[in-house]
């Protein structure tokens, strides 16, 4: 079964992010979220294993902090 490589796999990372943040360049953030949504699912589709791609959604999702909940207790502290 196929895992999520983890280790750096890339032939030139900074070639990478300088055409990633070039075609976001002068969009607005609106454009910009559907580029990366377009993006995800190619990469996607290009994956291809079901159980990669969750694995993947699950190290993703960890990066993730949660927003505070409306009427937490350090938003009603500062008003």
């Amino acid at each position: 079964m196929p895992r999520l490589e983890l280790t750096p796999n890339f032939t030139d990372p900074d070639a990478f992010y300088a055409a990633l943040t070039e075609v976001h360049r002068e969009r607005s953030e609106e454009a910009s979220e559907r580029i990366n949504a377009r993006l995800i699912l190619l990469l996607a589709n290009h994956v291809g294993d079901q159980r990669v791609l969750e694995e993947a959604l699950a190290i993703a999702g960890q990066a993730v902090e949660p927003a505070p909940a409306q009427g937490s207790s350090a938003q009603q502290e500062q008003r």
